[in-house]
């Protein structure tokens, strides 16, 4: 489960350099004038570029995780047992959410884990790994459906994406200030050069700071979608699935950070807990047990 935010994330950001260059190659965006720079201009612009990039990230969300992860959508016409149980327990808590049906696949790995991703509610995707189906019983299974359900029933990459546009915005607003200033120090012929290189590394490592944003809200996020699976599959289910998940975190595949946020789980720690999209598995056992 904790794959779903990463790979946004992190396509935001190769989007956003790629326009940025691009931007200047091309010399879009006036925004410095006889008096200086102007501010009005210059905001609209971020604001313009900055939620392009994150939704052509929100547009290749679906397309990207299912090349990274080599995920194969299952054809109930061809379906085993399993997988047909699979398919049939989506479009079941999707009907019970009130969802169009989503694609449903798997993937060959064994980390125990699952994720739902898509641009919208009619266009998304629930998968798992071959380790979870292989590993949890049909009840946990079914809580982590529910969770993943929940997530494109509260529209959350979207809402991610509206956020992430934000932080894109003021990311790229204030790198092109600090930029602007700095390119004033040097000799006037190399001065176009300075800022560019000057927006492209502060736009990188802003951006990084900006994802400490986007990672905390993602951790609310994840409550909220624990319980939604309570309410979908049953909180008995949506409890035994966080810690069947907790007995198998050494089998969270690390590798490929850049989908972390996609899954279920995530192995966060000591700094990194700052950038984690997923509060710890015991912390929202607890939320649950404690819930109404």
């Amino acid at each position: 489960m904790a794959k779903r935010i990463f790979l946004f994330l992190m396509v935001n950001i190769l989007v956003m350099v790629t326009i940025s260059i691009v931007v200047s190659v091309l010399g879009v965006g006036r925004y410095v004038g006889a008096g200086g720079l102007q501010y009005g201009t210059l905001f609209m612009f971020c604001l313009v570029w900055g939620m392009g990039g994150a939704f052509i990230s929100l547009l290749l969300s679906r397309i990207m995780a299912k090349m990274m992860l080599g995920v194969k959508v299952i054809d109930p016409a061809t379906a085993n047992a399993d997988e047909r149980w699979l398919v049939e327990t989506v479009h079941r808590l999707a009907r019970q959410a009130k969802l169009p049906l989503p694609e449903v696949g798997w993937y060959e790995s064994d980390e125990v884990n699952a994720f739902a991703t898509g641009p919208s509610r009619s266009r998304a995707l629930v998968a798992v790994s071959s380790g979870l189906m292989n590993r949890m019983g049909r009840d946990q299974v079914e809580g982590v459906l529910g969770h993943e359900i929940t997530h494109v029933a509260n529209g959350d990459m979207v809402t991610m994406t509206l956020l992430q546009g934000v932080v894109n915005a003021i990311v790229m607003f204030i790198a092109r200030i600090i930029a602007f200033f700095v390119s004033q120090g040097v000799r006037e012929e190399s001065r176009a050069m300075v800022n560019f290189l000057v927006t492209i590394v502060l736009q990188i490592g802003l951006s990084v700071l900006g994802m400490m944003v986007v990672a905390w809200f993602s951790r609310q996020r994840e409550f909220r979608a624990d319980a939604g699976g309570a309410q979908l599959a049953g909180k008995p289910k949506m409890i035994g699935a966080l810690e069947a998940l907790q007995r198998t975190t050494e089998l969270v595949d690390t590798q490929q950070q850049s989908l972390a946020t996609l899954k279920i789980a995530s192995k966060p720690g000591g700094f990194l807990s700052l950038f984690a999209t997923h509060p710890p598995l015991d912390v929202r056992i607890e939320a649950l047990k404690r819930a109404p």
